[in-house]
């Protein structure tokens, strides 16, 4: 069975995390991707993300990036910007993940992109929205995560405002670019239109943010203050237990009266302050407190019997160790050890998602910078004589493994 991108071409001119997360995916299930390179270095993420077996390539990096070709074209080259028009040619998405000027001086806005291909899909994902003020600005996570107010939750819940320590704005987005990427690629199959998709950080981390927590000022006029408060309460974190944390949550009338049958507290199932849902949600503190403090009686592995016989939501907590050690990702084969060409054994995670249709069949690990420059170029029918010259101008880096 064929993967579902199979004869899909994708050129990749993002870099980091946002873009190669999306991209990654479109490889997994089929897509030719070729990551486009800037010489010397490439991705940033290649060196920005610590050290590997060899220069260049970051565990985040092999993370990121397999299942790709890498071509290392210097795009200020005359014969580099040649390459890559005669690559989006036969191309069907391009994606790029710098500001908007900037692929204008390249010769590669839309309007540039779309007379070389009418049908590409033309997406690209930058910091902020073209319709405003912060239009131009340069962007990375940390800069979403504050500005589109992830840190101020951190700030309200628990006294100072603290980014996540996962690239959590770069990763949502690049989720939403995949999603935005296939339903342009359907639309193509049923208008034969090509099309334009611009993916703002901004907005989207802004969106996701004010979903949750414009709360009562989501009406006009507002009801109240703004933040859902079961997300805001200090108690809405891991929980102490006798000798260790548990991560639980009950909001069902069962899970909730079990939580109290089990705590020793029976009585609250009809205490009006916890008796129905919006009760409890109109007391969340007490609530909260009460579960707290009624769960450090006994360990995490006393609860987790307890709270699984009773089929209350409850999970024991992992740090980052023993996240590898988990019993449940061991029983479902969900670290693969590869053999890559230059980086010797290392540690895949499996794909999460079963689906009927196939994915790609064999797995490549993440390429070494220039790793696949001359096969694509002739791919895209340069002659072997205008390969070389871009050898020798410096406008592309042979990184062929030996």
């Amino acid at each position: 069975m064929k993967a579902p991108l199979e004869g899909i071409r994708v050129v990749d001119m993002t870099s980091v995390v946002v873009g190669p997360l999306c991209t990654q995916m479109l490889a997994d299930y089929g897509a030719d991707v070729i990551k486009i390179e800037a010489p010397p270095g490439g991705d940033i993420a290649r060196t920005i993300a610590g050290r590997g077996v060899t220069p260049l390539m970051s565990g985040k990096f092999l993370h990121l990036n397999r299942n790709k070709r890498s071509l290392a074209l210097d795009l200020k080259k005359p014969g580099g910007k040649e390459a890559l028009r005669r690559l989006l040619q036969t191309s069907d998405v391009l994606v790029w993940n710098i500001r908007p000027p900037a692929m204008a001086r390249l010769g590669l806005s839309y309007e540039d992109v779309k007379a070389i291909n009418p049908k590409i899909v033309y997406v690209g994902m930058f910091g902020f929205g073209q319709d405003g003020r912060y239009r131009n600005k340069p962007a990375y996570d940390a800069i979403i995560q504050g500005s589109a107010g992830v840190a101020g939750l951190n700030h309200r819940a628990y006294g100072e405002p603290r980014y996540l320590p996962i690239v959590m704005a770069d990763r949502t987005v690049g989720l939403i670019a995949t999603q935005m990427i296939l339903l342009a690629l359907y639309h193509r199959s049923i208008s034969g239109e090509g099309s334009a998709i611009e993916i703002p950080m901004f907005e989207n981390m802004a969106k996701f943010v004010l979903e949750e927590h414009m709360y009562l000022q989501t009406f006009d006029p507002p009801l109240g203050k703004m933040g859902d408060p079961r997300l805001m309460d200090p108690n809405a974190t891991p929980l102490k237990t006798k000798d260790s944390w548990i991560c639980i949550s009950a909001n069902t009338n069962d899970q909730a009266f079990a939580i109290f049958e089990a705590i020793g507290r029976p009585e609250l199932k009809d205490d009006p302050r916890f008796s129905t849902v919006a009760a409890r949600f109109e007391n969340v503190k007490e609530y909260f407190a009460i579960r707290a403090a009624g769960l450090k009686e006994k360990t995490t592995a006393e609860w987790m019997e307890i709270l699984d016989r009773l089929d209350v939501p409850a999970m024991p907590y992992n740090t980052l160790e023993t996240l590898m050690e988990d019993p449940h990702l061991a029983d479902a084969g969900f670290f693969q050890t590869l053999e890559h060409p230059t980086e010797g054994k290392v540690r895949n995670m499996r794909l999460p998602n079963k689906t009927s249709f196939s994915a790609r069949k064999e797995i490549k690990g993440a390429p070494k910078l220039g790793q696949h420059s001359i096969d694509v170029l002739r791919d895209a029918g340069l002659s072997e004589a205008d390969i070389q010259a871009l050898i020798d101008q410096g406008g592309v880096i042979d990184g062929r493994l030996g």
